[in-house]
């Protein structure tokens, strides 16, 4: 479980169906979890200089990880840590596109694509991108935006970003269960229907 407060943003590269980033953490550990880009990844090998992440084919479908430059990283939060962010479970949704950005005074506004999942984009709520946790600005029919403040548009990926680009999205495991909920609920009044 993570929070979407990156930690570090590494430059990397694939290879085979290993990620391999260069080591950022002194004490980190062989089986620890760590979101790369908002997926949750497992260390599966540590040398002196680098850190190797195993991807498997789905997640290199599902996700950016193989088109990536630069990623995201944050460690695993530990019982008492803050939660400066929203639960963020590291098992990413999908991609979504970049569209454009439009800065106004010291606020960034950058639009995506709707996902499929449109139901969890409300005005407000809370979305992670690459990793990031992020509050949803404005809802269109086939858009949405995050403001950035600066901090976080220099100490993330999204300062890389080109439009048309894919990022990585992880719809609020709140929402995700309201829905299933509600879903169940019409299903199983539907079924009472058909008796």
């Amino acid at each position: 479980m993570f929070t979407g407060i990156v930690e570090r943003v590494e430059q990397g590269e694939f290879l085979g169906d290993v990620i391999r980033l260069r080591k950022c953490w002194d004490d980190v550990i062989l089986g620890e979890s760590i979101s790369v880009n908002g997926v949750c990844l497992t260390v599966s090998k540590i040398d002196s200089q680098y850190l190797y992440f195993d991807v498997g084919k789905e997640t290199q479908i599902l996700t950016n990880l193989r088109k990536s430059r630069y990623y995201n990283l944050e460690r695993a939060i530990r019982v008492g840590d803050r939660l400066s962010g929203h639960y963020v479970t590291g098992h990413v949704d999908g991609m979504v596109r970049f569209v454009l950005k439009n800065r106004v005074s010291n606020t960034i506004y950058m639009y995506f694509s709707l996902p499929k999942e449109y139901w969890g984009i409300v005005n407000k709520g809370a979305i992670t991108l690459n990793g990031i946790s992020l509050t949803i600005a404005s809802v269109s029919i086939d858009t949405f935006s995050i403001q950035v403040i600066p901090h976080t548009y220099e100490n993330t990926n999204l300062k890389y970003l080109k439009s048309g680009e894919e990022v990585n999205y992880e719809i609020d495991i709140l929402a995700k269960y309201t829905w299933r909920c509600l879903e169940w609920k019409k299903e199983l009044y539907k079924d009472n229907l058909e008796l």
